[in-house]
């Protein structure tokens, strides 16, 4: 590894390592004033590469920066997880975070109002463990099937190629048939829905995940990741001059305030509950429409994470870092039921191999410190080059699996046989259940499975698991494909708009949603809108019906699903 003093000096050379001797700008020509040559490899390359150097944005999350950041673990949760990375008090990682608005492309501003997407990788000594969060703790569906269709009614017009800030009926035409959304809907068009500061923002987990111990106990747990120096909010009029005049004003500060050397921290924190406290929840723990109220479920500290320092370079670090939920289970830690987190454990790192490619886990940047391989290390110091981490010698193993070859395959595990194999050259182990320290290995895969032994280790599962799931998963109407409305979806959305918002942050949040909902082109959709927010407070109803200009019909919920339509559950 070359240290700061002794990095070589740069060369101009071409992709294939060797130097070039002519201008870069100059052309090979047949005679002077002539036409070009083909076999000018250097400038048939250079377009080449150009006209092939956009990758496809995400279809969600387009828009955002970030930097990179240390976690340290600063209170063990070895009681509720065996998970590596939260054993020991004082661990340190690096990792990198990337924020982001949700549902506009690559070019918008990023003061609109729309949640934050906020995904952390922590580049763990056991490989790379993501958070992929967002600014608010609810989301708008909680049926995993919807997820395509809302964000669609977030995109352009398939006609008029507009958005929905000329035409906003789509967006309000989806929401208010699902009224679901509506406690997503509070937090948006609240001060949390334009953020100040990237730095200075919480971030949520929304879903809930199961943790697991040494004991194979489960404990159901939110992560909640919450600012230092607490939230700061732009007002919608800043908001939107902003998106006019610096339309990437949150990236740009959050990269001056680091180049400045400001090192905002986050806190790290835990929601849990029991098993027995899930049975007893008012709401089902998979529902992602609900929070879990702090009284009763305190948040336990047990991290923080620093932003330290900015990247070298956006496109390899940030537009080719791929996050997922799945990158979240590791040893330890389990998916909850929640279908709309099952859909994303398979989407997030489908929509990578889409964007990035089969082997978008080669990339540097997606590439665990435990596979012996190039990363970008020295983030507490400053130090930008990169060097190699043997991964024997710095972590407890290397990868080695059955994935082989495809496009952009830089790590093709050599002579290791593509299957659990007994021959001679088979050297792979197996990690043993249970070890948090991921040091114990063992053959135990290798051999066949006896019969017997398989129902003798699904009937102790069923007897853990099956009356709890049961009473658990259905109160989310486990039956039905589309889950079901009901007065539960008011009572949280209720609470915040009446007991936690002050008469600004009301009146404010009135004139945000009149002045999208004015844009609607449907006189229906409008009258629906007000009706929705009436479903949750009915003098609210009735000040949005008034800022629309529209005759104020309250109904009950009945009344208001019988006009909407009432649809199939299955």
């Amino acid at each position: 590894m070359f240290t700061s003093k002794e990095i070589p000096p740069k060369v101009y050379t071409l992709e294939n390592g060797f130097a070039y001797d002519h201008h870069p700008y100059g052309n090979q020509v047949a005679r002077p004033d002539g036409p070009l040559l083909l076999q000018d490899v250097h400038l048939v390359e250079s377009m080449a590469h150009f006209d092939r150097e956009r990758i496809p944005e995400r279809v969600v999350h387009a828009k955002g920066g970030g930097c990179r950041i240390e976690f340290e673990l600063t209170d063990s949760l070895k009681d509720i997880t065996y998970a590596a990375p939260y054993q020991t008090p004082g661990y340190k990682c690096p990792g990198v975070v990337r924020f982001s608005t949700v549902g506009r492309e690559s070019g918008s501003p990023d003061t609109v109002r729309d949640p934050r997407g906020v995904s952390f990788k922590l580049y763990t000594d056991w490989g790379n463990h993501d958070y992929v969060f967002n600014n608010t703790p609810v989301f708008f569906i909680r049926d995993g099937n919807q997820f395509a269709h809302f964000i669609h009614t977030q995109k352009r017009d398939p006609q008029t190629h507009l958005g929905q800030d000329d035409d906003s009926s789509a967006f309000w035409d989806y929401l208010t048939l699902n009224p679901e959304s509506i406690h997503q809907i509070t937090y948006m068009f609240g001060p949390r829905g334009t953020p100040a500061s990237w730095a200075d923002m919480s971030s949520y987990s929304g879903h809930t995940f199961k943790f697991v111990n040494d004991k194979n106990e489960l404990t159901y747990v939110q992560i909640h990741i919450l600012p230092e120096n607490g939230w700061e909010y732009l007002s919608t009029e800043e908001a939107g001059n902003l998106a006019g005049s610096n339309p990437d004003y949150n990236q740009a500060k959050l990269f001056k305030q680091l180049e400045n050397g400001e090192r905002p921290k986050l806190t790290c924190y835990v929601q849990t509950m029991t098993p027995k406290q899930a049975e007893e929840f008012r709401y089902s723990v998979n529902d992602l429409t609900k929070i879990w109220p702090h009284k009763e479920y305190p948040l336990r500290k047990f991290g923080t994470i620093t932003l330290v320092e900015n990247v070298e370079n956006y496109f390899e670090e940030i537009e080719q870092v791929a996050f997922s939920p799945s990158n979240t289970c590791i040893p330890g830690i389990q998916p909850s039921n929640d279908s709309v987190l099952q859909l994303r454990l398979f989407s997030y790192p489908d929509t990578q191999r889409y964007r990035l490619g089969a082997n978008y886990q080669h990339l540097p940047v997606n590439r665990p410190r435990n596979a012996g391989c190039p990363f970008i290390s020295a983030f507490s110091n400053g130090v930008s080059e990169k060097e190699v981490i043997p991964g024997a010698t710095k972590c407890p193993h290397q990868i080695s699996n059955f994935q082989r070859d495809g496009p952009g395959c830089q790590y093709n595990k050599g002579k290791e046989p593509n299957y659990i194999s007994s021959l001679p050259k088979a050297e792979m182990k197996f990690k043993n259940f249970g070890d948090p320290n991921m040091q114990a290995f063992g053959k135990e895969f290798s051999g066949v499975v006896l019969d017997k032994d398989v129902k003798q280790y699904l009937k102790q599962q069923e007897i853990d698991r099956k009356d709890h799931e049961k009473i658990v998963d259905a109160k989310l109407n486990e039956y039905y494909y589309k889950s079901g409305i009901s007065e539960l979806d008011f009572e949280q959305p209720r609470l915040l708009y009446e007991k936690v918002f002050d008469d600004k942050t009301k009146k404010d949040f009135i004139d945000n949603i009149v002045g999208h909902a004015s844009k609607v082109a449907v006189p229906h959709i409008k009258t629906r809108v007000c009706q929705y927010f009436g479903l949750l407070n009915k003098n609210l109803g009735k000040s949005i019906a008034e800022g629309l200009g529209i005759t104020w019909e309250p109904v009950s919920m009945d009344q208001y699903a019988q006009e909407a339509g009432i649809a199939k559950p299955y």
